[in-house]
């Protein structure tokens, strides 16, 4: 169902309900909270799959299962985990995380939503891009500026005070829908505050290596499915009397593919390894993320060079690998 649900630019929310049946949301965390309590490693396996077979869908259950959860459950207490966290393992809810602005991404210091104290809790008041899930989402977690400085929140999705605008329009990935989201003096009570005042930098600090690891592993599902498309086309395509995947050219080719995703594989696996060990660091997984998304766009490139024409026709899923590998980079 991949093509024709990117041609709609419609949310799998079947799928995603069954991957969360399939414990991939769960993943990371802890049996008494419905998790398997796998490693890196494992998550990262999964990642790889899932993006093989529709990377839409993989990038969303990433956001599920890591950025849209993992706060909740690092420092909600028992009233979020119940309500928010279990159902979002079992895939009943939806979660995901407001830190982008139009003119704050990486530089956190410049973020300007703000979150006022007032009886009982806080005001938050910003707009938030390039939200993944927003417009499915049943919580965000919201990076502000608190009085203690940059801090997070969880705010329901459908409290009084935020709106989700329309979903961007994008080359790829399509189906994991993105938009703004505007928090115009939406209360939040103080219990949802995750961790201290000023603690939202360290958090991330947290996780972002995870992050670009299993992002990695994404581009190399890409990257695998982009090859074996090529390696089965070359095998059915026939031109001058034989297979074109037995003219040295097209060889070639399969064989420069064929290494990036070696090459990939063990670099996804050894930062994966490493993280596990507590050995890695954020500057492995920068590395892990940056080779292997410029890796799986190589890999793509040449998948649609090798399909020709149809290359570029949405008859064969080379198209779409292409234009969808770029949300790795």
């Amino acid at each position: 169902v991949a093509s024709k649900l990117d041609a709609r630019g419609e949310f799998p929310r079947d799928l995603f309900r069954l991957v969360g049946e399939l414990g991939f949301f769960g993943m990371r965390y802890p049996a008494s909270l419905g998790g398997s309590e796998a490693d890196t490693v494992c998550l990262c396996v999964a990642a790889e799959e899932l993006a093989r077979g529709w990377l839409s869908l993989a990038a969303s259950a990433v956001m599920q299962a890591l950025m849209g959860t993992w706060l909740v459950y690092r420092s909600g207490n028992d009233e979020l985990h119940e309500r928010l966290l279990k159902p979002a393992i079992r895939g009943e809810k939806i979660g995901s995380i407001c830190m982008t602005e139009p003119d704050a991404g990486s530089d956190l210091k410049s973020i300007r939503t703000r979150a006022e104290p007032t009886d009982g809790g806080y005001r938050i008041s910003g707009k938030k891009t390039w939200i993944t899930s927003a417009p499915v989402a049943d919580f965000f977690t919201v990076f502000a500026q608190a009085p203690g400085g940059l801090s997070t929140f969880v705010v329901d999705a459908r409290a009084e005070g935020v709106r989700v605008g329309r979903p961007i329009e994008k080359m790829g990935v399509r189906s994991s829908l993105t938009s703004e989201v505007f928090f115009e003096g939406a209360f939040v009570p103080a219990s949802h505050r995750v961790g201290a005042e000023g603690q939202g930098a360290d958090f991330l600090t947290e996780i972002l290596p995870q992050i670009r690891t299993v992002t990695g592993a994404l581009a190399l599902g890409v990257a695998r499915a982009a090859f074996e498309a090529a390696r089965r086309y070359a095998g059915e395509r026939k031109q001058f009397g034989k297979a074109i995947g037995e003219f040295q050219a097209i060889k070639l080719k399969l064989a420069s593919m064929a290494t990036e995703v070696f090459a990939s594989t063990q670099v996804v696996y050894r930062a994966a390894a490493l993280a596990d060990s507590g050995s890695g660091g954020s500057a492995v997984a920068a590395m892990c993320k940056s080779f292997a998304s410029e890796s799986a766009l190589r890999v793509c490139e040449e998948s649609a060079r090798v399909h020709a024409s149809y290359g570029y026709s949405t008859d064969y899923p080379v198209e779409r690998y292409l234009r969808d590998v770029r949300f790795t980079l």
